[in-house]
């Protein structure tokens, strides 16, 4: 029978017996790789930090959002630890790791997915802006990746998978901090990939486009595409995210990144590590 049927209920039980845990989880393309590990068969740890960030100018996910994924992971008859944590926060997410060794007996796929944006001129940027969007961006990653990388090297086998962005693919007006974060946790992940490599645990990355997540559909990101517009809704900024692309697609379905994140982390990709995935509809052709 396919496994590639849209109803989960035909959907292979290929990570049955694995743990999945995922930064950012609470909504988008967290809850999303969550609940699809979950019909797969894996036992799910959740985190996120469930609280705004002062400087970044959308409202983040809540406790009630973290509550509901894991409603949608345990509906998937998958066991799901989900828990407040902060990424910025090294000490917690070791704490976090421990508990879900304690529960679950180890972790086998670590999905690093937490991010946020915010938006200004280089020159306009503030030093508290710069330093939360690295401290979140950036050594978020870093604390969640060291903090998984010795439990899944003991076990002999592992996936590591960095979230970025094509926005650390190139620059980007009014992005610079947020480039500057995503250029490092690529160099991180495959700096990773070479320490690890022939311990069976292997660090990729998967860079995205424009997902239709809560971190694109807002007012200050609609503003940011629509200067000249008074608060622009998204149907008027639909066609100018399309021209960002050669597909002409305004945002990318979640889904279409958990696709790949799921093929990174089977046992069918054990040769593929210190890669970078990119899923721009298009735009990774214009770049050299």
């Amino acid at each position: 029978m396919s496994t590639d049927h849209p109803d989960s209920q035909f959907r292979a039980r290929d990570f049955a017996g694995r743990t999945v845990m995922v930064t950012g989880a609470a909504r988008g393309q967290g809850r999303s790789h969550a609940v699809e590990f979950a019909r797969r068969g894996a036992d799910i740890v959740a985190t996120d930090v469930c609280a705004d960030i002062d400087t970044i100018p959308y409202p983040l996910a809540t406790a009630y959002d973290l509550a509901q994924t894991r409603v949608l992971v345990e509906r998937e008859g998958a066991r799901c630890l989900a828990v407040t944590a902060d990424v910025r926060d090294g000490e917690r997410m070791r704490e976090v790791v421990a508990d879900a060794v304690h529960l679950f007996s180890g972790i086998d796929v670590c999905i690093a997915n937490a991010g946020v944006v915010s938006f200004a001129p280089v020159v306009e940027l503030t030093d508290h802006q710069w330093s939360t969007m690295l401290d979140v961006d950036l050594t978020g990653v870093f604390h969640t990746l060291r903090a998984v990388a010795p439990v899944v090297t003991a076990r002999g086998w592992g996936r590591l998978i960095t979230i970025a962005s094509m926005g650390g693919r190139a620059g980007t007006p009014n992005l610079g901090h947020y480039a500057a974060a995503k250029w490092g946790a690529i160099g991180l992940t495959k700096t990773l990939a070479l320490e690890l490599a022939g311990t069976g645990v292997t660090a990729n990355v998967v860079c995205t486009g424009t997902v239709s997540t809560a971190m694109v559909h807002n007012p200050a990101m609609y503003s940011l595409f629509a200067p000249d517009m008074e608060a622009p809704t998204r149907e008027q900024v639909r066609g100018r995210y399309a021209r960002l692309n050669p597909l002409g697609t305004p945002w990318t379905d979640p889904a279409d990144i958990t696709a790949a994140v799921v093929n990174l982390a089977s046992p069918a990709a054990r040769h593929v590590t210190g890669e970078t995935l990119e899923i721009g509809a298009g735009v990774s052709a214009r770049m050299p």
